[in-house]
């Protein structure tokens, strides 16, 4: 290559680097989460219930000493049910 070109490569290069200013609309990533539960309505509690499987995104990380009861809750509120109609049979983060 020519030295003019190596110049200019260089150049470019760290014009392309440069942060000319602060980003200010960064968020935050969002966790996702992989479940398995049984919902269960009603006052017959049997395992005949709903069984659900799916990817949930949360906008924070779940707690890892309350991660299976804010899971039942939100799982809960989604679905429209109480929190103790959920059973959690499975659930993994996803990286």
């Amino acid at each position: 290559m020519s030295q003019a070109l190596l110049q200019k490569s260089g150049v470019l290069w760290n014009i392309s680097r440069t942060c000319l200013r602060r980003a200010t609309n960064l968020l935050p990533v969002s966790s996702k989460y992989y479940t398995h539960f049984v919902t269960h309505s009603g006052k017959a509690r049997s395992f005949a219930g709903n069984e659900w499987s799916g990817v949930v995104e949360l906008r924070q990380p779940l707690s890892h000493s309350r991660a299976n009861r804010e899971l039942r809750a939100l799982l809960a509120q989604s679905f429209d049910l109480d929190s103790d109609d959920i059973r959690i049979l499975h659930w993994a983060r996803l990286h």
